[in-house]
């Protein structure tokens, strides 16, 4: 696998992100992944709020599906729960939004799919996906690393149930993840500070199954889990959670 990063002007609302594809993505060949950050798609959209009239707490709580009573915040981020997704602060983000929190983007798997059809038409491809990254924390790890707001052009998941391990014991319940793999790997070599880098072209992947379709709706519910079914269930459960306003 070889990641390439792809530095780009620093991108300010008003901007298209087609014509920031046109300018700083080169040619794309088959068999590659374009990795772009949910931040600079969120900024072409219009997805920001100027801090200085907005309160952030107020935001997460229009934002989230549920969220953690603030009082119990730690370092200002409120635990959240959007889209299936477990972050903080619903995904709203101040760094290199210049003076504006940052909201993530809207209709992330449509946005996934136009983009992967803007450059299969472009280039005439036929094996060729899209992530749109972000990045998290892991609870009782320090750091951040990356993981994959929405995909398409390849499917996420890799089945290894009923398959043998190399002893021949029968795999009952691993499933790789490949979408989040690839932007976890994607966010390291982009950066999280003034790189200027929010986009990153990955090929060389023989271990990617393309498709030349957008994922289905069965794969996409294949990827989340009910809260009742989840390994964290037993600690999740037991949190205080609020419901948001995007619930």
């Amino acid at each position: 696998m070889t990641i390439k990063p792809l530095k780009t002007k620093k991108i300010i609302a008003g901007d298209d992100i087609l014509n920031i594809f046109d300018e700083f993505v080169p040619e794309i060949r088959d068999g590659s992944v374009l990795a772009v950050t949910s931040k600079i798609i969120a900024i072409c959209q219009g997805r920001i709020k100027e801090a200085k009239d907005f309160s952030k707490i107020d935001l997460i709580k229009e934002e989230s599906d549920f969220y953690i009573d603030p009082t119990q915040a730690k370092y200002n981020l409120i635990i959240t729960i959007k889209n299936n997704f477990l972050a903080a602060s619903a995904g709203i983000d101040e760094s290199n939004g210049n003076g504006y929190f940052v909201l993530w983007p809207e209709h992330l798997q449509e946005t996934a799919n136009e983009i992967r059809q803007y450059f299969v038409k472009k280039y005439n491809l036929k094996k060729f996906g899209v992530i749109i990254t972000d990045s998290k924390t892991t609870p009782l790890k320090r750091g951040t690393t990356g993981y994959a707001l929405a995909h398409s052009g390849f499917y996420a998941l890799k089945n290894y149930i009923n398959q043998p391990d190399i002893f021949g014991r029968e795999m009952h319940v691993t499933k790789a993840n490949i979408m989040d793999g690839l932007a976890a790997a994607s966010v390291l070599i982009m950066g999280e500070g003034d790189e200027q880098t929010p986009m990153a072209l990955i090929t060389d992947l023989d271990f990617v199954n393309f498709s030349e379709n957008d994922p289905e709706k069965k794969e996409i519910d294949d990827l989340n889990i009910e809260l009742e079914d989840d390994l964290y269930y037993p600690i999740l459960k037991n949190a205080n959670w609020l419901k948001g306003k995007n619930q």
